[in-house]
């Protein structure tokens, strides 16, 4: 699969927001596919598979061994992280 290029082709944010949801409330309970299919709105599988090469790239899901999309992402951590002194670059 090509890398997806937000320059040449942006994804609709409503899009993405609506994918993140949905895997946030179903982490782990649905392969690729599958997840696609119960999205609530339906969508080009293309669309999809940019949306999740997005997320994937973003850190936000993981596929885990058995093929299954979960949610990683984390913004209290990020945050916790980003406050920290000691972990600025010099």
């Amino acid at each position: 699969m090509l890398p997806y290029n937000a320059s040449e082709d942006p994804l609709p944010p409503d899009t993405i927001r609506m994918v993140e949801e949905f895997v946030q409330e179903h982490s782990g309970e649905y392969r690729r596919r599958a997840l696609w299919s119960s999205l609530p709105l339906k969508m080009m599988y293309q669309t999809y598979k940019a949306v999740i090469e997005y997320l994937l790239e973003s850190g936000k899901i993981a596929i885990d061994a058995n093929g299954n999309v979960c949610w990683i992402f984390d913004p209290d951590r990020v945050r916790h992280y980003i406050a920290r002194e000691d972990l600025r670059i010099r």
